[in-house]
């Protein structure tokens, strides 16, 4: 399985990216995955245009001449692709919020309905085996309230994606909370067993890896240095 990882973390030591990194051992401890990650940040990445030049041209790639256009040849090529960053203001880091806008040449400008009724633009490539996982943490102490935007944008953009969405992940930088942090990371290394062999994770996986390590009241004393 080609897995296609874009790491939105702007910083080297990631709270999400160990929850990535423990998710891809775990899957490649079932069988050895060709894994690429990129890290967003340091490639060259303009905002799109919205000039829809790569609707006339067709051939998959943008007219901005920068890394995206790699980026692209990568997705069409994928059996997996992971989006794993930390939550923004409720959604996705600006630099990789850019490789997403700049997915657009792998549509087409017609447009089709779903049988939901939902409408969307037809899709340039063969994508009936790619698989979508979005992994995001966030400093919050709690799921409800933080990470319902991101949620809409990730199914409305890729419509049956696995979504884990991690609160307190600041925890897992935390020498002395490596008490909570160890099991959490040893769940997602269970859960890429899991993905392996089903491709999707099951409901129960999902509340395991979202639950918070600590309780509430508990985390923000500590963010609060209380």
């Amino acid at each position: 399985m080609k897995i296609l990882v874009l790491n939105g973390s702007p910083k080297q030591k990631s709270d999400t990216f160990r929850l990535t990194q423990a998710f891809l051992d775990g899957m490649n401890s079932e069988q050895q995955h060709d894994v690429t990650i990129i890290n967003v940040i340091e490639k060259t990445i303009a905002p799109c245009r919205g000039c829809f030049g790569c609707w006339a041209k067709m051939d998959g790639h943008c007219v901005i001449e920068d890394d995206q256009n790699a980026i692209l040849d990568m997705y069409v090529n994928a059996d997996l692709i992971i989006w794993s960053f930390p939550l923004y203001c409720y959604a996705m880091p600006s630099h990789l919020k850019a490789v997403l806008d700049r997915t657009i040449p792998l549509i087409k400008m017609k447009m089709v309905r779903n049988a939901d009724g939902s409408v969307q633009h037809e899709a340039l490539a063969d994508f009936s085996r790619l698989h979508t996982l979005v992994i995001s943490g966030c400093g919050f102490p709690d799921w409800e309230g933080n990470f319902e935007p991101l949620r809409k944008m990730c199914f409305n953009c890729f419509r049956d994606p696995d979504i884990v969405c991690v609160p307190e992940t600041p925890l897992l930088n935390v020498p002395a909370a490596a008490v909570v942090a160890e099991p959490l990371l040893e769940k997602f290394r269970n859960a890429g067993k899991e993905y392996s062999k089903t491709f999707r994770l099951s409901k129960e996986t999902v509340a395991a890896l979202e639950t918070p390590m600590i309780p509430q009241e508990e985390y923000i004393r500590n963010v609060n240095g209380g």
